[in-house]
């Protein structure tokens, strides 16, 4: 009965003061009403309204009271306000409030509002608000036990406005935007808000728990039980479309596994999104993060008996991706290396044990993912597959053989390999303080080290010693001797010819190898006679005697008979390339000296080399470039960066004299040949099916020898049969045969006349650039985006140059 009686009176008073501020006009009325109100807040001993009233007041009739106040913010009465009074009485409303009832309606009014000054109001306000640090107590009112009575659709509003208040600020005052509302220092604010609630939880909690805890918390100093169920609690109750953001930010911002342990505790066994989340997003959908971030996961997953079966589960999803043939070929090299990251770290935390319940599938996980790894085109594919398979194959000690792979170590080996070791990501461990051998330990160490430098101080100063006085003289520097060689290079080239076919010195061949390029390049008429003869001998010859520099030296002079003699040569080597009983690594010899070839005839005389490479420290230095088909691509870049126009001060550039191209003439021989018998499989090599590595580099080959054809007579025929060569590989599925196509399409576009495309081409074009914009948007090879996003730039400069033109032909003509 006195709680209906309270709520009546409270009513009414309440009810008269809303009536005074929407009709009087009387200024000493309206600063009553206002007065009144604010007695319902004020909490103090001179309050004159009840804490049944107060708290009436609170739950009824406050968001209404500051609904009144922003309906009313244009009435004259609160103009007739002074300054004092009204961030007294009108502004004070707001801020002695509760904060979510005041919060929702600053920011329902910061929507509803104009640009006028009664809009600067309220964001003067909001901004109050959150300087007073009421954010921090919206958030302590809901860790009481007597929380704010409310509803889910409530707390959901009030949770997307804290959440959101940048953005809305920002598309309503957009250039009048405050500083504090914005991101950089809205969202430290908030975090500093929420920290200080959970540091008000813990004082609360600890003054009941303290006392039984102290014992514990005295010998485990970085074990704080009450923060950890604070947070535990926190985190369960974070609803489930947020679960994601919240655990995504811990996972990087912890400092290790132990640490995300003691936040979050088993919430992945409990709670179903947060176990999706962590054992399946964040390592097989999204492959963004560091390294750290995986070692945290796993390692968290590792560190409890209850959570390790899912580091099992994790380790069952990870190596299935890992050895999907689909998925290597079809996803960013990026998320592949991220996988086999998580595939390494979560088998080096599986105990032996563990291994061998699980030896079954990791066998099949290792011989079908490195069949899948090795059989790829690209080299960081590859290595992948090797690291990955020595260390499965090491760690489940298959009949005791381990295995080994050679491969140049790189940036992204050599992660991999360091992965294998122990990780230092968390926080660094205390010292323990009192060791029973500690001191004694030091003591002896120091004792051993001052009697070895004692020792070694005396061997050095002992005028009495043993050694020889002879080791005192300076030693002689012999690090330029030459070792004599009783054979002699040869002189001849015919001479070097028959050495490299039938003699088994070792030392001969060498040194007969190693003259060849230079004796090609100084007789060109004998050069000519046995160039074809001698292009055979080098393409057969192994490095039987294990000689330095061997590949790079047999490529110089196969590049040196191809330059010196192009049509017999190019010819030969052409034929030989769809011959029967040759081995894929002398199929792509063939390639890549074709291509050497061709690049340096496009080149002007003025830069052939000024003399020939005949030292193996040369040879060493030099790098082997038959494995790299990259550096092709950079062709395409530089041409683009020299058709762009870059206005620059006229610099005075050195006359150089007109070359004749000596690649032009021949370009059809080494064109033309390459594109027979591609889709005819023989007994050894099947182009278009198992042996796409050669593929690849086939058309990156012609993509080249199109390139260097600019400004050729043939250049348009070159490029017609081009695309119709590389139209029916366009989606292939190897991502280094798509990156060749596509290559090859930029060089139709760069070097083919403008005129001819829309001649020859014509009813390609449209296809084309359909089939390119789709490769732009969707491949999953970051290399094939930018590649189709160059051809489309080009293909559109060459189409507009052309329609621009009025002189020019057209598809009737």
């Amino acid at each position: 009965m006195e709680s209906l009686t309270t709520n009546t009176d409270v009513r009414l008073t309440v009810t008269r003061c809303f009536r005074t501020l929407k009709s009087s006009t009387d200024s000493s009325d309206i600063i009553t009403a206002l007065r009144t109100l604010h007695s319902y807040l004020d909490e103090g001993p001179d309050s004159t309204a009840t804490s049944a009233e107060r708290a009436e007041f609170r739950r009824a009739h406050y968001s209404s009271a500051l609904q009144l106040l922003v309906s009313n913010i244009q009435a004259d009465w609160l103009h007739q306000l002074t300054a004092a009074q009204r961030a007294e009485l009108w502004d004070g409303l707001f801020l002695a409030g509760p904060p979510e009832q005041a919060l929702l309606v600053l920011m329902d009014a910061i929507g509803e509002l104009r640009p006028t000054s009664n809009l600067d109001h309220v964001v003067s306000i909001t901004e109050k608000f959150l300087q007073r640090g009421r954010l921090a107590e919206l958030l302590w009112s809901y860790c009481l036990e007597a929380a704010p009575s409310d509803s889910q659709q409530l707390r959901e509003t009030l949770l997307g406005r804290i959440s959101a208040l940048p953005d809305i600020t920002a598309n309503k005052l957009q250039l009048n935007n405050r500083a504090l509302f914005r991101p950089q220092q809205y969202y430290p604010l908030l975090a500093t808000e929420m920290l200080t609630a959970l540091e008000h939880t813990c004082q609360a909690l600890r003054g009941s728990v303290l006392a039984v805890m102290a014992p514990r918390l005295s010998a485990c100093t970085r074990s704080d039980m009450v923060w950890q169920r604070v947070c535990w609690k926190l985190l369960e109750n974070v609803p489930q479309r947020w679960m994601e953001t919240v655990l995504t930010g811990l996972v990087q911002a912890v400092s290790g596994p132990d640490a995300l342990g003691r936040i979050i505790g088993n919430l992945v066994v409990t709670n179903k999104k947060a176990q999706f989340v962590i054992t399946h997003k964040l390592l097989l959908l999204q492959y963004k993060y560091e390294t750290r971030v995986l070692r945290i996961i796993l390692g968290y997953l590792a560190a409890d008996r209850d959570r390790r079966p899912l580091l099992i589960q994790v380790l069952r999803s990870v190596s299935q991706a890992w050895a999907n043939s689909s998925a290597v070929k079809h996803t960013p090299l990026e998320q592949q290396l991220y996988v086999s990251k998580a595939l390494l770290l979560s088998v080096s935390l599986l105990k032996d044990s563990e291994i061998q319940e699980l030896r079954s599938e990791l066998l099949q996980c290792m011989l079908g993912g490195m069949q899948t790894h090795l059989d790829s085109n690209v080299v960081r594919i590859r290595h992948m597959g090797m690291v990955i398979g020595e260390y499965l194959s090491s760690r489940m000690d298959i009949n005791g053989t381990k295995l080994k792979f050679e491969y140049d170590q790189d940036e992204e080996t050599r992660e991999l390999l360091s992965l294998l070791a122990p990780g230092a990501c968390d926080e660094p461990e205390a010292e323990p303080v009192n060791r029973a051998d500690g001191p004694q330990e030091t003591a002896e160490s120091a004792q051993n080290a001052s009697q070895t430098t004692s020792g070694a101080q005396a061997l050095k100063t002992d005028p009495d010693s043993d050694l020889d006085s002879d080791d005192e003289l300076t030693p002689y520097d012999m690090s330029g001797d030459q070792e004599i060689s009783k054979a002699s290079p040869p002189r001849y080239l015919r001479d070097c010819l028959e050495i490299l076919i039938s003699s088994e010195d070792p030392v001969r061949v060498e040194l007969a190898l190693k003259a060849a390029e230079s004796l090609v390049r100084k007789n060109s008429f004998a050069a000519r006679e046995i160039s074809v003869q001698m292009s055979k001998v080098l393409l057969h010859m192994d490095d039987k005697y294990n000689i330095n520099g061997f590949l790079y030296l047999r490529q110089a002079t196969m590049v040196a008979l191809t330059v010196t003699d192009c049509i017999p040569v190019a010819h030969y080597l052409t034929t030989e390339f769809y011959s029967l009983n040759y081995s894929l690594r002398q199929r792509l010899d063939i390639l890549e000296v074709l291509a050497l070839a061709a690049q340096e005839l496009s080149k002007p005389v003025t830069e052939k080399k000024a003399a020939s490479i005949s030292s193996a420290t040369t040879a060493e230095s030099t790098p082997y470039l038959g494995d790299n088909p990259v550096h092709w691509q950079q062709v395409v870049e530089k041409r683009i960066q020299s058709k762009t126009k870059r206005l620059t001060k006229k610099v005075n550039q050195p006359v150089t004299k007109a070359t004749p191209n000596r690649y032009a003439p021949v370009a059809g021989h080494f064109f033309f040949p390459l594109l027979k018998n591609y889709d005819k499989p023989q007994v050894t090599f099947d182009l278009l099916g198992s042996d796409h590595l050669v593929l690849g580099r086939l058309i990156h080959t012609l993509g080249l020898f199109m390139h260097l054809a600019v400004n050729a007579p043939i250049a348009a025929q070159m490029g017609c049969a081009l695309l119709d060569f590389v139209w029916a590989v366009r989606y292939h599925a190897d991502q280094m045969v798509r990156r060749g196509v596509l290559f090859a399409v930029c060089s139709v576009f760069l070097s083919m006349p403008s005129q001819n495309l829309l001649v020859d081409i014509s009813d390609q074009l449209f296809e084309t650039r359909s089939w390119l914009a789709d490769v732009a948007e969707g491949d999953p090879d970051a290399d094939c985006r930018s590649l189709a996003v160059q051809s489309l730039v080009l293909l559109d400069k060459s189409l507009k140059k052309q329609l621009q033109d009025p002189q020019a032909p057209t598809v009737e003509t």
